[in-house]
């Protein structure tokens, strides 16, 4: 199944290319209250879903073209991401060690929506394509062979990243969590419906144009190897959202007008324009571009507030 919010933060279900209100089937449901709502359906998920196959198939189909989605869980309790967690195509001579970072919730935003740039002395901005879990039960100390008892689904999510912030060693929070950098979407798809999560392709395209291209099978550090050891940090609550990663390889500047659309297979395409009131420019070159012709990977800003004299 495809879980959603659309419009004013009704809860939907997605059916083909429609859309059914399923805000009925949670007691007391309040548009205010969305994450919880969402929280709560998955939580008891197993006891609702004959009441939603039977919603799928005798539930008013609206059309998606006329509703606006929402983000699927609007303010999660925790957005962990892992860090540099993919062998680049193979080329890495080591697999890199297991890392992760916290990312603030209040920067989730939605399908359709506007990741803003902020006025910061950044090198460059980059957004990176990835496949995220949302956890459907407490995830405490997790075996590595129990992962798939506590993942309710997968989304798209985006990872906004400012880069060569200063001060050097001291960046993560601020590179990571500015408000819009984390667009989510466009719904969750439940976990029966993806059979190996560990091969999947994923795409990045910047106006049509395609940057990122990689498959989930690149990953250094497997979805149960990354619960197991999230886990063993700290509990993982219902609806929480864990990024997998990217690679890096396909990453460019992102600059004002893009739009991007990160397709993930088997989940759907995430879409999101960015919008930067300084109007600063970059080189569009990708990394894997600029590496291959010796120069540096970051594509150098080229003109507007902050270009380095």
């Amino acid at each position: 199944m495809k879980l959603a919010f659309f419009d004013s933060y009704r809860l939907g279900l997605v059916v083909d290319d429609a859309i059914i209100d399923i805000s009925n089937e949670v007691p007391a449901y309040t548009e205010a209250a969305a994450s919880q709502a969402m929280i709560w359906l998955i939580e008891n998920f197993d006891d609702k879903k004959p009441s939603l196959s039977k919603a799928a198939e005798q539930g008013e189909r609206i059309p998606l073209a006329n509703v606006r989605l929402r983000p699927p869980i609007p303010k999660p309790g925790n957005i962990v991401c892992m860090a540099v967690n993919y062998m680049e195509n193979g080329t890495l001579a080591e697999r890199p060690l297991i890392n992760a970072f916290h990312k603030a919730s209040s920067g989730v935003i939605g399908h359709g929506d506007t990741m803003v740039l902020p006025d910061m002395a950044a090198s460059v901005f980059e957004a990176e394509a990835e496949i995220a879990l949302v956890i459907g039960r407490r995830a405490d100390k997790v075996a590595a062979a129990d992962w798939q008892d506590y993942v309710f689904g997968y989304v798209g999510f985006i990872d906004g990243s400012a880069r060569g912030v200063k001060p050097d060693r001291n960046t993560f929070f601020q590179m990571k969590s500015r408000a819009t950098f984390a667009p989510l979407g466009p719904w969750i798809v439940t976990a029966d419906e993806i059979d190996d999560p560990q091969n999947l392709n994923i795409a990045m395209r910047v106006n049509g144009t395609l940057r990122q291209d990689f498959n989930t099978d690149d990953m250094a550090h497997s979805i149960s190897k990354s619960i197991e050891w999230l886990s063993h940090i700290h509990p993982l609550e219902p609806g929480d959202i864990v990024a997998t990663g990217t690679n890096h390889r396909g990453l460019g500047a992102v600059q004002h007008g893009d739009r991007l659309e990160l397709t993930v297979e088997r989940v759907g395409t995430l879409s999101v324009v960015v919008q930067d009131d300084l109007r600063r420019t970059w080189s569009t070159e990708t990394r894997l571009e600029r590496q291959t012709k010796g120069l540096p990977a970051l594509s150098p800003q080229l003109s507007g507030k902050y270009t380095p004299s």
